[in-house]
């Protein structure tokens, strides 16, 4: 273990809220343009297993953004992640996930674990005095956690907010309200909001809700936190002189920063290249094909012949190929959207079916030769696979029931599983080296 030295100090919030839906991004991403039009060095981290809400948080704060977890990405790595953000940002904000009190772990004992404030978004669109009451119920719920107050999201107007801030009892602090309104929702589709880079106008709708925020003279400078340095494992795995092919576009968009910094400190380069560009696989050792929406681009994928040549070439060359979720689903004989199915790589013999509900979802490890590699689930597809899992996830809720299927066919290995690949930095390693 590294044990880094020395206690930091930096500004730091979190942004919660009594459920999902309430607009916690809208709001941590409207905060991190105020603080970066002030000329603040903004970190913004994202609780929880979620790749489209960061895409969001990075267009605002100009910054990348890594996830926190308790479980997916461990105690000790957070408290790193943190610790490493304060020596370089003037002000640190985290968003929450789900409900303030929902799952396990939750926003609330990632809050409490690291002493963050927490500032509760609450949705008053269809709400009066009852503001007050849910503000109070999250304020008092679990002593002990630093409650820094409230912040009204989608507000009919002036009348409307003076009613929610008089709800409030005096030991609730008001932070301010966003209206209700088309130019500062974020628009979404089934799996989570719409990909930053798809939103032409993403810079005026964060500049909007900044200014918002900004016009009610609300300074938001939120109270210091104490970080500790967390201790570390410098892993010995190793991708040396290797290179790695990552897709990347609009339809293969699912990637933590953290995998490509593990992948780039074991030695791997890292080239990447966009499948819905027609791009030909890049001159690699190992393919990485991460999760997205390549059922929003069925042709597209379907008719790059070249770029499908190439993928299975580089199979029966016995290169390793690392394939999560929607990289899974492109691998398969055909992949059907609304009614509309069109061949795909056809390296794994099965098809795949988007669905109009969810089909998976939640936190899992898979048991690999060199131990547990952690990730998470979410998808609204069914397959329909001609081959044996190799093995199955374990779900970190305890139920009994076989988490997803993991598909090993010569060096190629796919799930629905979307790994965080510095948990167990040796068993990556083993699936791309």
């Amino acid at each position: 273990m590294e044990v880094m030295s020395g206690r930091r100090v930096c500004p730091a919030v979190m942004i919660s809220a009594p459920s999902s839906g309430q607009g916690k991004t809208t709001v941590t991403a409207a905060l991190a343009r105020l603080h970066r039009r002030a000329g603040r060095r903004v970190r913004v981290f994202k609780c929880g297993p979620d790749f489209l809400d960061p895409t969001v948080l990075e267009a605002a704060s100009g910054g990348p953004v890594y996830q926190l977890d308790l479980w997916m990405v461990g105690l000790e790595h957070c408290r790193h992640l943190l610790w490493r953000a304060a020596a370089e940002a003037d002000v640190i904000l985290v968003e929450g996930v789900m409900g303030l009190f929902d799952g396990r772990p939750s926003a609330a004992d990632l809050a409490g674990e690291f002493g963050l404030p927490v500032l509760a978004v609450i949705d008053a669109r269809a709400m009066a005095q009852t503001f007050g009451a849910v503000a109070l119920g999250l304020s008092v719920f679990r002593p002990g956690l630093c409650f820094s107050g409230v912040l009204a999201n989608r507000v009919a107007g002036e009348s409307h907010a003076k009613l929610l801030r008089e709800s409030l009892p005096e030991k609730i602090t008001w932070y301010g309200a966003l209206r209700r309104g088309g130019d500062i929702e974020l628009p979404s589709r089934h799996l989570g909001l719409v990909q930053a880079s798809e939103l032409t106008d993403i810079d005026r709708r964060l500049d909007l809700a900044a200014g918002e925020l900004e016009s009610q003279q609300i300074g938001l400078k939120p109270p210091e936190v104490v970080f500790e340095p967390g201790n570390v494992s410098v892993s010995s795995a190793s991708l040396k002189s290797l290179t790695v092919a990552v897709a990347k576009d609009e339809a293969f968009g699912f990637l933590y920063r953290a995998n490509l910094d593990l992948l780039t400190e074991m030695g791997a380069s890292l080239v990447f290249f966009s499948p819905l560009a027609g791009s030909r696989l890049p001159g690699c050792d190992a393919l990485y094909l991460p999760g997205g929406y390549p059922e929003l681009h069925l042709e597209t994928l379907s008719e790059n012949r070249l770029l499908i040549d190439d993928i299975r070439a580089h199979h029966r060359a016995g290169r390793p190929i690392l394939a999560e979720c929607g990289g899974l689903l492109y691998l398969l004989e055909s992949l059907t959207y609304q009614g509309r199915q069109l061949p795909m790589v056809g390296l794994l013999p099965g098809r795949a079916e988007l669905t109009g509900s969810l089909r998976g979802l939640g936190l899992m490890s898979a048991n690999f030769p060199q131990g547990p590699l952690r990730g998470h689930s979410f998808h609204h597809s069914e397959i329909i696979m001609d081959l044996e899992p190799s093995l199955f996830g374990v779900r970190q809720d305890g139920r009994p029931q076989p988490g997803e299927a993991v598909y090993r066919l010569g060096r190629l290995t796919a799930s629905y599983i979307h790994f965080y690949l510095p948990s167990n930095p040796a068993a990556a390693a083993a699936l791309l080296s």
